[in-house]
């Protein structure tokens, strides 16, 4: 009968070599694109055997679900840190923050940015309900956030569009009435133009198209950000 001690030396041994895994599975990923995530290439690259890779994942979507799961899983976390951190009453700085952690994450991790917002997996098939439902709910939820913390001082500007619930996806609706339900079909639309902001931006970024554009990729994140906080008629530092 094995020991308790040799028993979590196991468990300690597995942990480490499905962590390498993931992380050989992004580089290859960086280097040659999505479909040059393959369990033969990740065996290769570790010294294993393609039959001793299958001990830890029986196939490549099995990998490249636990990889999704676990890079949306850090996102959220991200965003959601620094939302909570930033002051409830200053709807600009809570703003920022998510925004922020949003692009620092974004440039700390381009394989992962890359693997869930870039070019899809070639044949990859996500569990029903998607590879990581939870994660994706946070942060669909946080950007219905930044819309609710804008829609006080900004829903006049947009109370003459003719945007309907049916407008939208119902996963995400679910999503978003569920936590504020107070929101109308206007500020679901607002949630993804900000996104639509944000996210431009820091593609632009992570795959390298605002390198030979600009040295201060920052500074227009930030005017961007500012811009939309002003038009929106938030006060920095307070309530309006």
């Amino acid at each position: 009968m094995a020991s308790t001690g040799s028993t979590a030396r196991r468990e300690r041994l597995r942990a480490e070599t499905t962590a390498e895994i993931k992380d050989v599975a992004l580089k290859l990923m960086a280097a040659g694109g999505p479909d040059a995530i393959t369990l033969r290439a990740i065996a290769r690259e570790m010294g294993m055997t393609a039959n001793a890779l299958y001990g830890y994942f029986a196939t490549r979507d099995d990998l490249v679900t636990a990889l999704v799961k676990d890079v949306y899983t850090a996102l959220a976390d991200a965003v959601d840190a620094a939302w909570e951190a930033a002051p409830a009453d200053d709807p600009a700085a809570r703003i920022r923050a998510w925004a922020d952690a949003f692009r620092a994450w974004a440039l700390a991790a381009p394989e992962g940015f890359r693997l869930i917002y870039g070019d899809p997996v070639p044949g990859y098939r996500a569990p029903e309900g998607g590879a990581a439902p939870d994660a994706a709910r946070r942060v669909c939820t946080g950007l219905a956030a930044l819309a609710a913390a804008a829609w006080p001082h900004a829903g006049h500007l947009y109370e003459d569009e003719e945007f309907d619930w049916s407008d939208f996806d119902p996963g995400l609706l679910d999503k978003v009435r569920t936590a504020f339900p107070e929101l109308p079909p206007a500020a679901v639309a607002l949630a993804l133009r900000i996104w639509g902001h944000l996210h431009g931006l820091v593609s632009l970024e992570v795959y390298g198209h605002l390198r030979t554009q600009t040295k201060s990729p920052d500074k227009l994140f930030h005017a961007e950000l500012t811009q939309l906080i002003r038009v929106w008629g938030i006060r920095p530092g307070g309530p309006s």
